[in-house]
């Protein structure tokens, strides 16, 4: 089972980052419109692979995570939102780890 969460975690950190990565670039474009042409090719190969690789693969984790532990139907669509929102999974994978290894991930 340490397995199932680690992945989730690697994946939770993964499309955690590349979601703040789109954040502040797209906000940085709202305030300096000239950086949008040196950074447009960035935004949109992060932004494919944010939401065309990454995000599917996470669903698939969480959905994997929340049967694994028989976790409530409620708290994977929490998981699955946030995908959208910038720093939901920081927070909601430490919740989880505290939740189901009060003591700490095993080392095997």
């Amino acid at each position: 089972m340490a397995s199932t969460f680690r992945r989730y975690r690697v994946m939770s950190y993964t499309t955690g980052t590349t979601l703040l990565v789109l954040f502040v670039t797209l906000a940085l474009h709202t305030f300096d419109l000239s950086a949008w042409e040196h950074i447009k090719i960035f935004v949109d190969v992060v932004g494919i692979g944010h939401g065309i690789v990454l995000y599917p693969i996470y669903m698939v984790m969480c959905f994997n995570l929340v049967m694994r532990f028989r976790l409530n139907v409620w708290l994977l669509g929490l998981m699955l939102f946030a995908g959208f929102v910038p720093g939901l999974a920081f927070y909601l994978e430490y919740r989880l780890r505290r939740k189901l290894y009060p003591e700490g991930l095993p080392t095997q």
